[in-house]
């Protein structure tokens, strides 16, 4: 008897990031079940119930009213309640356009916690996103005629009810229960589970690219996500023997074999990951042996394209054992090491400098020719010769880049150095 073929892994099979775009005046789609979706940079869904619709989830606040009229067009009824996932603003922006007089608003319990933090750190985190959804945003400016000002603003919902751990809904005929699941993205993030036809409600638990690793600490800046947080809430999904999984972006994934396999693998992997970082620390390997060294095995491959494996590694060391990392004394005080770039660059000079950048390109090492060329242009940022090479290295970063962070960084680097990515 032959063995059963291995099944290729499904985020293979599923579109990246690049493909996630803003709501437009695009129909609802009928997932069945009384579901229907409405794509955006995060998805709304509508529950259809006969005490009235069931929202999760609205989107940003410019694409509110783009779901609000998908859904009235096959469900006018009142909105009788809106769960949010999360409290991320692509989740939550939109509410206004839904909310009624009459309409409850379910969260997580540290939703307000959430909220607030991300609220109190919204001109950093706006200043440093800007570059990898800038063109997305841009396109929906110019789509609408309008100034981002113009466009309806974001929705800053009070929960009326929240829950800490489990939460049985039953509205209009319909049940539904929300279950805590912290680790992937939030502190605040929920599940909402249909009992009846097994169909699970993700949101973004899993990340917005679902198959792929977790993204434990993000480019933009967040807090870091707990790794082992990750692993018990997907356990918590894999325990409900899902049918049917609706994520918060693409299209929904079906049968329960194929949902345990993603979802055994995510954990297995994030754990095998944890743990071999654990291990490294205590053998007191530095952390940059352990970013380029640890590597899935082949069985617990998971794609990359929002998160990476190498930067999991550094965030699990971190959320252990914070920013010293005993490699330098001058990590404990404030001057950076481009406060000597000019005495190096004088004692070298800038010209042999350029070269062995040069050199360490040509001999395929590009991340250790923006090292060289960073201690140039901290010295003499206008060096073109220094220039020139760095755009060069990130071009060639650029071109085996695969994760959408990455490759984000990248062309915005280019684009900084005078060079041009594709």
């Amino acid at each position: 008897m032959s063995a059963t073929p291995k099944r290729e892994p499904l985020y293979r099979k599923r579109p990246g990031a690049e493909a996630i775009a803003a709501a437009t005046d695009a129909p609802a789609i009928d997932l069945g079940d009384g579901i229907w979706m409405s794509s955006g940079l995060s998805n709304a869904y509508l529950l259809r119930t006969s005490a009235g619709r069931v929202i999760v989830n609205c989107g940003m606040g410019f694409e509110g009213p783009h779901h609000r009229a998908a859904f009235d067009a096959v469900d006018p009824s009142p909105t009788h309640t809106i769960i949010l996932t999360q409290g991320h603003p692509d989740h939550l922006g939109g509410v206004d356009s839904f909310r009624e007089p009459a309409t409850r608003i379910v969260t997580h319990e540290n939703f307000r916690i959430f909220r607030d933090d991300f609220e109190r750190l919204m001109p950093f985190r706006q200043r440093n996103s800007a570059f990898a959804w800038a063109s997305k945003l841009q396109a929906v400016f110019a789509r609408a005629g309008k100034a981002r000002h113009e466009l309806p603003p974001q929705s800053r919902p009070e929960p009326t009810q929240t829950f800490t751990d489990e939460l049985e809904l039953v509205i209009g005929g319909r049940r539904l229960t929300l279950l805590s699941t912290p680790g992937g993205e939030t502190t605040d993030a929920c599940v909402v589970w249909l009992p009846e036809s097994r169909t699970l409600l993700s949101g973004n638990v899993l990340g917005p690219l679902f198959g792929h690793v977790p993204n434990l600490v993000t480019v933009r800046g967040d807090r870091y996500r707990d790794a082992l947080d990750y692993v018990a809430s997907v356990d918590r999904l894999r325990a409900l023997k899902p049918a049917r999984m609706i994520t918060g972006h693409f299209d929904p994934i079906d049968g329960e074999d194929l949902i345990e396999d993603e979802l055994r693998r995510l954990r297995d992997a994030t754990q095998w990951v944890h743990d071999r970082v654990v291990e490294g620390m205590n053998a007191g390997t530095d952390v940059h042996a352990m970013m380029r060294d640890v590597r899935l095995p082949p069985d617990l491959e998971v794609g990359e394209g929002y998160g990476k494996t190498a930067w999991n590694v550094r965030a699990i060391r971190e959320t252990y054992a914070g920013w010293f990392h005993h490699r330098s004394t001058t990590e404990l005080y404030a001057t950076p090491f481009s406060a000597v770039a000019p005495d190096l660059v004088r004692a070298a000079g800038a010209d042999a400098l350029v070269e062995a950048a040069r050199r360490r390109l040509d001999a395929g090492e590009p991340v250790e020719a923006i090292h060289v060329t960073d201690v140039v242009l901290a010295a003499e940022p206008e060096n073109a010769a220094a220039r020139r090479v760095a755009a060069d290295a990130h071009a060639a970063l650029l071109a085996r880049a695969t994760n959408f962070w990455e490759r984000a960084w990248l062309k915005k680097r280019l684009g900084e150095l005078g060079g041009s990515g594709a």
